[in-house]
């Protein structure tokens, strides 16, 4: 059964942590910069142009605070009320086990280049599989494919990308062994509809992660 209304996914704002260099991960609060916070009302000043005010969506947000920020400034935006929002640790960032909320130079001195080409995070010792990642986005896809209406999601770079994948049959990962979606830059919006995506708004922030 092919899935009902639309997926609008956006990736949250910049962080201090993004700023400083550091690796985040599935850290649960990690504050956004005035950066992030200007991403969040580009993206929130998007998708009103795009859906008009109080549109019929579900609000949905991984359990992070910096995913949780994104939102309340978006559906500021939209005239939605952020505390109706389900919150889901599903559409979390990639756990990054032993490296998470160290800076990248470290890690880099210490095990070699830790990001792939096309800006995938390579796995951390005791961190998380691409396909493990696929696993749980593949379960809240289950969840909410019979849900009327359309749906805003606010997530992370990687495990959007992954989501992505999913829902648009993009090819394995030769590497990773997953079906991984291009990357986008902080900021983005992305509307999948019928598993065909259509960017709705290019972020300024960092990519392509």
């Amino acid at each position: 059964m092919a899935r009902l209304g639309r997926d609008f996914i956006a990736r949250h704002g910049e962080t201090v942590f993004n700023a400083a260099r550091r690796l985040q991960g599935d850290h649960a609060h990690t504050p956004l910069t005035r950066a992030g916070f200007a991403q969040a009302d580009e993206m929130g000043r998007a998708l009103r142009d795009h859906l008009g005010a109080r549109p019929k969506l579900t609000l949905w947000s991984s359990n992070t605070g910096r995913a949780l920020q994104t939102l309340a400034v978006i559906a500021e935006h939209l005239e939605l009320d952020w505390h109706g929002a389900r919150h889901d640790p599903r559409l979390t960032e990639i756990g990054t086990g032993v490296w998470g909320g160290r800076y990248y130079a470290e890690l880099a001195a210490e095990y070699g280049e830790v990001v792939a080409a096309g800006g995938l995070l390579r796995v951390a010792p005791e961190g998380e599989y691409y396909h493990e990642i696929a696993k749980r986005v593949g379960a809240w896809l289950a969840d909410t494919d019979d849900d009327a209406g359309d749906r805003l999601v606010i997530m992370h770079g990687i495990s959007s990308r992954v989501l992505r994948g999913v829902m648009t049959g993009c090819d394995v990962h030769p590497e990773f062994e997953t079906p991984v979606a291009g990357g986008l830059p902080q900021g983005s919006v992305v509307m999948i509809e019928a598993g065909i995506e259509t960017v709705i708004h290019t972020g300024t922030g960092r990519a392509p992660a």
